[in-house]
């Protein structure tokens, strides 16, 4: 039975378009594959989102909510660098729980879309360091943008194994890399941010 577009609320086409994105990818995450599942005409999902990337900027925030996980909120009593990391942490676990993430988030952000709340959580992660507003701003960016690099140097890698894409010669390929190496890659790349901006304490 196919539900009238008023009966549909933005969450309920967000929510449907985040499975769809972990079944089947990003390429396939059409407006017309998205109006199936739900049991609508395509032109329907416009009554709550005026084109696809703004529906998917919708995804993002999904994807990486304000408020973490339970079980992933930084230690009361943490001073700055500590609550950054663990707010990098948690950011890079929220997005590898979820299929072609890094690039929905880092396209939205590319956009100026969304509320990008997982800028919004490293920011409040700093708030308690020695920074100006400025640099407490661009060191947040900053650490998102590696938080990103890193998930979406993973993601492909698992989506090149998936369609079966060779390694180019003389270069490792990624199932042969030691298991948990992109985890200690990621750990020393936040671990460096942080002693440079500790340089400013």
């Amino acid at each position: 039975m196919r539900v009238h577009p008023r009966k549909l609320t933005p969450d309920d086409v967000a929510r449907t378009a985040l499975r769809v994105l972990d079944e089947l990818g990003l390429p396939d995450l059409t407006m017309r594959r998205l109006a199936t599942e739900l049991g609508v005409q395509p032109s329907a999902l416009y009554w709550h989102f005026p084109d696809k990337q703004t529906l998917l900027a919708a995804v993002a925030d999904r994807i990486l909510p304000l408020d973490p996980a339970e079980g992933d909120e930084p230690a009361a009593g943490e001073d700055w660098a500590a609550r950054l990391h663990a707010e990098a942490d948690a950011l890079r676990a929220a997005l590898l729980a979820h299929r072609d993430s890094a690039e929905v988030v880092s396209s939205t952000i590319a956009l100026g879309l969304g509320a990008n709340p997982a800028l919004a959580r490293l920011r409040r992660a700093l708030a308690d360091g020695p920074f100006d507003e400025l640099t407490a701003d661009r060191a947040a960016s900053t650490m998102l943008h590696l938080v990103l690099g890193q998930v979406s140097l993973e993601q492909q890698r698992v989506q090149y194994e998936r369609l079966g894409v060779r390694a180019a010669q003389g270069e490792q390929p990624a199932a042969a890399r030691p298991e948990g190496s992109d985890a200690e890659d990621f750990r020393f790349g936040v671990a460096a941010l942080i002693a440079g901006l500790r340089t400013g304490e």
